[in-house]
């Protein structure tokens, strides 16, 4: 499984309804097998610069890309990329669950 993680500060506060709105489609890609979007909470003592938090899975990294290739992403990025300033990424293989107790 892997694990989409995509980190974005807003231009301005006014932007982060339209943001959020324009991350939403996402959601509607048919490779996504479990997907989230949200306002950060900003309740961290060290930094809260970061506005809104996407998150999906996906059973493959073919389905990321047919994920990443669909319409309906480029039509989210065209209607996110003027309103956010920053945007972090992450993609990575989900590792297997280890206890507490196993790691020791």
């Amino acid at each position: 499984m892997i694990r989409h993680i995509v980190f974005f500060t807003a231009k301005s506060p006014e932007n982060l309804p339209a943001i959020l709105d324009g991350l939403r489609l996402l959601g509607t890609i048919p490779h996504v097998s479990h997907f989230e979007v949200t306002q950060n909470r900003k309740v961290d003592q060290f930094g809260n610069d970061i506005d809104v938090v996407v998150y999906a899975e996906f059973e493959s990294e073919a389905a990321l890309r047919a994920y990443k290739a669909h319409p309906t992403y480029a039509e989210a990025t065209r209607r996110v990329r003027p309103l956010r300033e920053l945007r972090f990424a992450a993609d990575f293989e989900a590792a297997k669950a280890v206890s507490m107790r196993e790691a020791g």
